[in-house]
């Protein structure tokens, strides 16, 4: 029998006006694979937070019991001496620092005040030989794509010695390609005696990966379920999750009629912002109709974020050329405000670095985007900046005790609902979602899915980027691929699949 390396027993946590964790109890074997799954919301990463000393020894009630000894961590580097390590989903890299230097930042090699530079970049050009990255480490963080940084996060980790690594949302940022080869990287870590605990809302990847599941529900523990074969049902796991069965991931769209052409995008090409010469859309043209769910598709890096934030207000991008039409009218804006004025919306990939101010409460980030709206003679109604958030939250259905709550201590599902309030308000014609449901629940992603369903419904024109292909193939009306820049495929509902998307990159990548 498996020693059992980790056991979190009756962990209970409150913050003001809820409970987060309630009674969870969690046992992890030495060696093992075990995922933690629930809505958002649930308790996953507070209970994590836990366990990594982030809420230290006080705050919570209950016992950490690491690899014999009861625990009682006060910090971060408490749980990291003990071989506890944290990758949390926003990656903590510095952008214009090298690898080396992000990988040993707060674990400085060399003696006193001196850094040895020399060991630094080959101690990190050896954890990076471990987690299959052939990159310099004095390269720049900046220089290399989310794929690779998720993997420096886990060589870095390494360099700490962690016998028990903590992954939250590894996979979130990446395509299917890159998080396949991390999921295949844990394996390789598994069998050479490392012990994981992820946290994940891909349920075919805890299912390709995990020996055993711990499923959460509204702060408390539901049950374990075993996986030894590793082909345990989705459906088995969402029920655990969800309390009850969902049928169809996607919900039907009935009796919406597409109308005229909204917007077309003719020969767009944007160059890259830093680098001379480098175009990262190439001569691209795209429309969506009033009532239509157009999806984008392609690897990372394929130019799909770029294009969406060029498009609204050459928000990314320098050099654009090329027609933006708008109900058969040509438009040119300078800023974003010019495109919000025309009634586009972006609802960015990135909610907590540019979507939201964390900072700031639930009613303020709901109204931010049409101010104008709630401010007569140009000054702010408090009551009705709190009755239209309270609006939003109601038909959203985001879990939040009050609308004066600060929008950084809700989950990502919550804090997407929020985001979404925000464009909702600016009542645009057309909203650009990319990556609408990253990182968040089975259940909440269904609920953002009847959102877009009634936004089509009501006359909207929907262009929806996502790197999950069963979103795309389940949302969209139409769907352009995208790679390298340029538009490689245009799809109808009927004629996509899976595989035909990813032919149509296959084939645009060797040049046919």
């Amino acid at each position: 029998m498996a020693k059992v390396l980790l056991e979190m027993k009756n962990i209970t946590k409150e913050f003001p006006g809820v409970k987060a964790l309630d009674n969870v109890n969690l046992s992890v074997e030495e060696g093992e694979i075990h995922a933690l799954v629930g809505e958002n919301g649930a308790g996953k990463s507070t209970l994590m937070n836990v366990l990594s000393g982030i809420y230290p020894y006080g705050t919570y009630t209950g016992d950490i019991v690491y690899n014999g000894e009861v625990c009682k961590f006060n910090k971060i580097k408490d749980s990291e001496e003990k071989g506890i390590v944290i990758i949390h989903q926003e990656l903590a890299l510095v952008p214009y620092m090298t690898i080396g230097e992000n990988m040993f930042l707060g674990n400085e090699q060399g003696k006193k005040a001196a850094i040895d530079w020399h060991k630094t970049y080959n101690e990190a050009d050896k954890y990076l030989k471990m987690v299959g990255l052939s990159e310099s480490s004095k390269v720049l963080i900046k220089d290399i794509g989310v794929g690779k940084q998720q993997l420096v996060e886990i060589a870095k980790a390494l360099a700490k010695n962690a016998k028990l690594l903590i992954l939250d949302e590894p996979t979130s940022s990446l395509n299917e390609s890159d998080s396949r080869a991390l999921l295949d990287l844990l394996l390789k870590f598994k069998k050479e005696g490392l012990t994981s605990i992820i946290i994940s809302h891909k349920l075919n990847e805890v299912s390709y990966v995990a020996d055993k599941i711990t499923v959460v529900r509204d702060g408390a523990t539901i049950e374990t379920i075993d996986n030894p074969d590793k082909k345990l049902p989705e459906d088995r796991i969402i029920k655990g999750m969800v309390g009850r069965e969902i049928t169809d991931r996607f919900p039907k769209r009935p009796g919406v009629e597409i109308g005229d052409v909204k917007l077309e995008v003719k020969n767009w090409t944007v160059f890259h912002p830093q680098y001379e010469g480098r175009k990262v859309c190439d001569n691209v043209s795209i429309s969506v109709r009033k009532g239509e769910v157009v999806g984008i598709s392609g690897l990372m890096g394929a130019g799909r974020t770029e294009l969406a934030m060029s498009i609204f207000g050459k928000s990314y991008g320098k050099d654009i050329s090329g027609e933006l039409i708008i109900d058969g009218e040509k438009k040119s804006f300078k800023t974003i405000k010019d495109a919000i004025n025309a009634g586009i919306a972006y609802v960015t990939e990135d909610r907590k670095g540019n979507g939201l101010v964390l900072s700031n409460p639930i009613k303020i980030n709901t109204t931010l985007a049409n101010l104008d709206s709630i401010s007569p003679k140009m000054i702010i109604d408090k009551d009705k900046e709190y009755n239209v958030a309270v609006e939003y939250k109601e038909k959203l259905k985001t879990k939040c005790p009050t609308v004066e709550q600060n929008v950084g201590n809700l989950s990502g599902g919550n804090q997407q609902k929020v985001l979404l309030a925000k464009w909702m308000f600016a009542d645009p014609d057309i909203l650009i979602l990319d990556e609408p449901t990253r990182g968040i629940d089975v259940g909440a992603k269904y609920e953002i899915y009847c959102i877009i369903n009634d936004l089509v419904a009501a006359g909207k024109s929907v262009i929806m980027i996502s790197s999950e292909l069963p979103e795309v193939l389940g949302m969209s009306d139409r769907i352009y691929v995208m790679n390298e820049g340029k538009i490689v495929g245009e799809l109808s509902k009927e004629e996509a699949s899976q595989e035909v998307i990813m032919g149509c990159i296959l084939k645009s990548g060797r040049g046919e």
